[in-house]
């Protein structure tokens, strides 16, 4: 289910996704802090609509303002380790990773996810990007699927 909320102009456009990041101390004060903090903190957001006829509101925190757009919660692309990587179950991630360069890094430690919570698993995708774990994990791509952005 979708909810209103205000974004930062240069991320409200459709398709964007974002971790809600929570309230910051230039917020105190503001006369839209119900409009921009009703989102869950550290969740996964995708912009599915701009609001149109809206303007563009001053903000603190976004040096070219909000905007009012439509979120619903998403999924996210990540590697687990590959006995657990069954559609429709539950996995948690394997835990951190020092190897920035690795073209899987990004799926190991997706922005938005939690190493200690278990997350549905939509899809699996397959192999991971890279050629060789340098932790020697034997990883599976999946998709999680959406939380519920509560």
């Amino acid at each position: 289910m979708s909810k209103v909320t205000l974004i930062g102009t240069r991320l409200a456009e459709e398709g964007v996704e974002f971790v809600y990041g929570g309230e910051s101390a230039a917020c105190e004060g503001c006369p839209y802090r119900g409009q921009c903090l009703n989102l869950a903190e550290g969740h996964r957001y995708r912009v599915t609509g701009v609001r149109d006829n809206t303007q563009r509101l001053e903000c603190a925190v976004h040096d070219d303002g909000v905007r009012a757009v439509e979120v619903e919660p998403a999924g996210m692309t990540a590697n687990v380790p590959s006995n657990a990587a069954y559609a429709g179950s539950t996995a948690s991630l394997a835990g951190s990773c020092p190897y920035t360069e690795c073209p899987s890094h990004e799926y190991c430690e997706p922005a938005g996810a939690d190493f200690d919570a278990e997350y549905r698993i939509e899809e699996v995708l397959g192999d991971p990007p890279h050629d060789y774990c340098m932790l020697e994990r034997d990883l599976t791509l999946v998709e999680f699927a959406p939380g519920d952005g509560e």
